[in-house]
């Protein structure tokens, strides 16, 4: 039985909002609850694409301390990455 998109949703919320440091929860978490809801299904196949990866990996690339590995990149981790700087931003 295949979940429906807004338990989809719901669960990716979670797993973001519940990364494993308080900076990935934080940057990541924030990103998923603006997000998700508007996202369509093959951007969700990205996010949770994304969110598979082992968060220190992860979050290097997010702050651009490890290059992205090509199939990461996209306009799911591209949004991610500047909502991340503006984040940063005082």
């Amino acid at each position: 039985m295949s979940e429906n998109v807004e338990t989809r949703r719901r669960r990716l919320l979670f797993r973001a909002e519940h990364r494993g440091f308080k900076e990935a929860d934080l940057v990541i978490g924030g990103y998923a609850r603006k997000n998700l809801p508007n996202m369509s299904e093959a951007a969700l196949d990205e996010f949770e694409a994304l969110i598979d990866t082992p968060d220190q990996e992860l979050y290097a690339w997010i702050v651009g301390r490890e290059p992205v590995p090509e199939e990461f990149q996209g306009p799911v981790f591209d949004s991610l990455a500047a909502s991340a700087i503006a984040v940063a931003k005082p």
